[in-house]
């Protein structure tokens, strides 16, 4: 919910500007939760999930704090006396120095500003309650007490019982090492953080992300719960991490287990960029070979390995092995289960494309190498390559007319695959995908004709492609 002015450029605060400048805090500016409202309706509609951080470090310290509406100086709701504020808090707000964030009854009890706090947060349920696709957030990297978060959560959780409604919370701590005790203020505490966000690992690299995840994960297996990251940084422009670090850490985190992987936005992040599009390409044909809930981290299964060469996902019942490689490499693999023919089927990460379909015998110990260079995961399961691959048969569906505002239902159930089986369906118009599922609704073509390009892909990586029209009248 940050309204961070200054980022992007298109900022705007959640309040009301009088014409002398000031604010009013118990005025709206509509603009801002117009917007608000837009992004959860647009999100429902596209099935994405979000995580709304409630508070935001940053907006309140430095800078950000000269111009916003809550410094008493440019609003007309309290004064500096009155608010227990300071005009300016140069330091970087991790030195947690801010009032702001010590308003709750159980620390100073600012009952001048908790009543804004407050109804911000009302008028921020009032929209998000309405929806079922939003967990919560309440801080950006906090490093505040323990009692400001927790009032938080109780009130967020007060409000949705009123509304007889289920929601999840959790809080992100601001220390980069995972395994540090203030992150068991979250771990430690299921009935109050029903899930955990661990984005702050990401600006670990190498084996030091991967050890500090496990320790994590083993840490909550007691009572597991979801690990979010929602910030992989790294990107050549920042300082962060190179691109390098940010696709190795999704891919750890990937194989690792965790609920949801988000690259940062530039510059901090890849944000959607091509090489964040072939990763996510990569992970989607990954998944449709060995689906990823089902595998678990297993280095240990791993033999003549150096640091940070490759990371390994297996089943419960050693048949489904992922392996990672951030640079190509070889690597000893023990597959004491797989004694007969085995399928490795490569993908290549830097360009989201199918790699070579391999041929192993299993046994105890076979050895793995990448077909290059750079980023490369494979799929390796029971299974034999057929001496001459059969193409698969992509079928599109019949032309389609249809009058403007109703929904088109696209559909490629028809296509087949004589000797395997399709593990990967793309739509698309022109150069713009729309889906990756085998069937979909689209609502919105606008008036006109529209070619869409089917694209099937067989479990060896065979293509085929199929077009129709949908003309909208």
């Amino acid at each position: 919910m940050s309204d961070r002015k200054g980022i992007e450029g298109f900022e705007v605060y959640p309040f009301y500007q009088q014409g002398d400048g000031k604010y009013d805090l118990n005025i709206w500016n509509n603009e801002y939760w117009n917007r608000f409202d837009r992004l959860l309706r647009k999100t429902a509609e596209r099935g994405i999930i979000i995580q709304l951080e409630i508070w935001d470090r940053f907006d309140y310290s430095q800078a950000h704090w000269t111009t916003h509406p809550y410094n008493p100086i440019n609003n007309i709701n309290y004064t500096l006396e009155e608010s227990g504020f300071s005009i300016d808090y140069p330091n970087h707000p991790s030195q947690n120095e801010q009032p702001f964030f010590f308003t709750t009854p159980e620390q100073e009890n600012n009952v001048a500003v908790l009543q804004y706090q407050k109804k911000f947060v009302d008028k921020m349920l009032s929209y998000s309650l309405e929806y079922n696709h939003i967990i919560y957030c309440i801080d950006n990297e906090s490093s505040g007490e323990e009692a400001w978060s927790r009032f938080w959560s109780e009130y967020v959780q007060s409000h949705a019982r009123e509304r007889l409604k289920e929601v999840f919370i959790t809080e992100m701590w601001d220390d980069w090492d995972i395994s540090a005790n203030i992150h068991k203020r979250t771990f430690d505490y299921p009935e109050v953080y029903a899930f955990v966000d661990v984005s702050q690992n990401n600006h670990q690299s190498g084996q030091v992300h991967w050890d500090n995840f496990i320790f994590a994960k083993d840490y909550l297996s007691v009572i597991p719960r979801p690990m979010n990251t929602i910030k992989t940084y790294g990107s050549d422009e920042y300082r962060f991490g190179d691109n390098q670090d940010a696709i190795e850490r999704f891919w750890r985190h990937l194989l690792g287990g965790a609920a949801s992987i988000r690259f940062h936005r530039p510059i901090a992040g890849l944000g959607l960029n091509n090489k964040a599009e072939f990763s996510i390409h990569a992970a989607r044909k990954l998944e449709s070979i060995i689906p990823l809930w089902l595998v678990e981290p297993a280095n240990e299964l791993l033999f003549n390995r150096e640091e940070n060469e490759a990371y390994l996902a297996v089943d419960s019942n050693l048949q489904l092995f992922v392996l990672y490689f951030p640079s190509g490499g070889e690597i000893e693999l023990s597959m004491p289960q797989l004694n007969g023919s085995i399928v490795a089927h490569w993908i290549n990460i830097d360009s989201g494309e199918w790699g070579p379909v391999q041929s192993f015998n299993g046994g105890d110990i076979i050895s793995v190498v990448s077909p290059g260079q750079g980023n490369w995961v494979v799929a390796i399961k029971e299974g034999i390559v057929p001496s001459a691959n059969i193409v698969p048969i992509a079928n599109a569906g019949a032309d389609q007319n249809i009058t403007e505002g109703t929904s088109v239902t696209l559909d490629a159930s028809g296509s087949s695959d004589s000797d395997g089986s399709i593990i990967a369906y793309e739509w698309k118009e022109g150069n713009t995908t729309l889906s990756v599922n085998i069937t979909f609704d689209k609502p919105d073509f606008s008036v006109g004709s529209h070619t869409l390009i089917l694209t099937v892909t067989d479990n060896f990586g065979a293509k085929a492609t199929d077009d129709m029209i949908v003309f909208i009248r």
